[in-house]
């Protein structure tokens, strides 16, 4: 008689960041039932009043209002801000990176840069770290580098190196470029609405401090790349070199032709945006108030007959843009790369939708992750809460407090793995109990993006991560044990770094 076949176990599977977050939102409406309802006394900024919370009648949320705040977290209401302008900028980035990615110009740059140093191929990583950490704090780039690291790879092994050093230069370089995040509209844009500010607040540490984990990581893998030159057998993957040189030396797209004169001016319009996204977002006239030339420019520009009219009166001066003016740039810029690429009318709207649908699922996690607030917010704990951080926070150093930031967002990054997500859920709350420690809210958003980004450089549940160890046929605790001495370095870099600012 055939015995009964055993029923696989079913293996424990992390639910989506969507999921998370709705069961975070039920929590929370359970716990206006519990915790004292309270306001505080703004002034006419709407910033709050230390000192003036008071007891208020309690609103305790119910299964209407679970299901509702997505909808007021996308829209707004009386007592919290909506995320429709953040949303509606990650759609139209989204479908700007499609324009881009569809004449591969970025693809072939980098292909380009490979090829012309053939023979050079150890100074390949910084300069292409440097690359990939630009793109990584300006853009948030991490799913592109998924196409890399075919191309990468082979050059490496076929110099001596391993894949490591092909992921390293790729995935370290991009993700310490999004741990030190300046104007990454996932990360920075999403916090700093959160918050009331511009992405433009706090760029220069957060500039500081991509200078400093850009070059460790530099260092990092330079120094591994050199060692394994030297004695093969130090390579974590020397058990699995032969295997890997059959394997990935094969011909590449380095052998492609050099990048055409559209491309080349692709590029350049692609850095030119950015350019003049950062610069629009630094408040000049509030680093110095003799730095107004872009709001005398402008006045001046908008005023001539006709000229002024033309190109619109409502123009708003560098300095002073906000979402809806970074939106407009990425949707202008679009469009000029269309013509200067001379691509059809109908790949551009092809290739802007697809770029868009690609970012669907952060524009709306932004919202969902936003009704968190919405319900604290109108079950009035979010003061009672605020209160409780102004009590506990009295006696406690704005140093400590910063680096016990860092530390609380690093497992709130592995529970909510999306980083717009995680903004939008706990920049509300985090944000304004740092000011009762006296720490400057753009340093809470820079302490919580550098734990985002560290998480993201190990984490199994990145499917960046796992995509460039299946592509280079790595395991994970390899990967672990090779960057485990990196990690620790970045930590305490970014702790001292985040301990230093504050006081300053």
């Amino acid at each position: 008689m055939q015995e009964p076949s055993a029923k696989p176990k079913r293996r424990f599977k992390m639910p989506s960041a969507y999921t998370i977050l709705f069961f975070i939102i039920i929590i929370i409406a359970i716990l206006t039932w519990i915790i004292p309802a309270g306001q505080y006394s703004t002034d006419k900024a709407g910033n709050i009043i230390a000192h003036t919370y008071r007891a208020v009648k309690a609103n305790p949320q119910g299964i209407w209002d679970v299901f509702m705040s997505p909808i007021v977290g996308m829209v707004g209401n009386d007592k919290t801000s909506g995320a429709i302008d953040v949303s509606l900028f990650i759609l139209v980035i989204g479908g700007f990176l499609g324009v881009v990615n569809r004449t591969k110009a970025l693809d072939d740059g980098i292909a380009t840069i490979v090829r012309r140093f053939k023979g050079k191929e150890k100074w390949l990583i910084p300069i292409l770290m440097i690359l990939f950490a630009a793109g990584g704090t300006s853009y948030g780039m991490s799913e592109e580098t998924i196409a890399f690291y075919p191309l990468l790879i082979p050059v490496m092994i076929g110099v001596g190196f391993d894949s490591l050093v092909a992921i390293g230069i790729a995935l370290i370089g991009s993700q310490v470029g999004c741990l030190a995040s300046t104007v990454n509209p996932f990360a920075t844009g999403v916090a700093s609405q959160s918050l009331n500010l511009t992405p433009g607040d706090g760029i220069g540490s957060r500039a500081l401090l991509l200078v400093l984990t850009t070059a460790l990581s530099i260092w990092y893998v330079y120094h591994y790349a050199a060692k394994i030159e030297k004695d093969p057998t130090k390579s974590y993957l020397y058990e699995q070199r032969d295997e890997d040189r059959a394997r990935f030396l094969v011909s590449t797209d380095a052998d492609q032709g050099e990048m055409t004169g559209r491309q080349k001016s692709v590029l350049s319009l692609f850095g030119l945006t950015f350019v003049l996204m950062i610069m629009g977002l630094i408040p000049w006239d509030q680093i110095n108030s003799h730095w107004t030339f872009f709001t005398t420019f402008t006045k001046w520009l908008t005023g001539i007959p006709f000229l002024g009219n033309l190109l619109g009166s409502d123009i708003a001066p560098m300095g002073t843009w906000y979402f809806s003016e970074i939106t407009m740039l990425f949707l202008f810029m679009s469009v000029v790369i269309m013509f200067v690429f001379k691509m059809k009318e109908s790949d551009f709207i092809e290739s802007f939708f697809s770029g868009m649908n690609d970012f669907i699922g952060v524009a709306i996690i932004v919202a969902v992750a936003r009704g968190i607030q919405v319900v604290m917010n109108d079950g009035n704990i979010s003061a009672t809460v605020l209160h409780w951080g102004e009590t506990g926070l009295s006696s406690m150093s704005s140093a400590f407090f910063i680096i016990l930031t860092y530390i609380f967002y690093i497992p709130m990054s592995f529970l909510i793995p999306s980083t717009s997500g995680l903004a939008a859920a706990t920049m509300g709350i985090i944000g304004p109990i740092g000011k009762f420690a006296g720490v400057a809210p753009s340093l809470v958003i820079t302490a919580y993006q550098a734990a985002s980004g560290w998480v993201n450089l190990i984490t199994p549940t990145s499917g960046v991560v796992m995509g460039a160890l299946a592509i280079a046929h790595v395991n994970i605790n390899v990967w672990w044990k090779f960057i485990a001495k990196l990690m620790i370095y970045l930590f305490i870099l970014t702790c001292v770094f985040l301990g230093i600012m504050a006081i300053l």
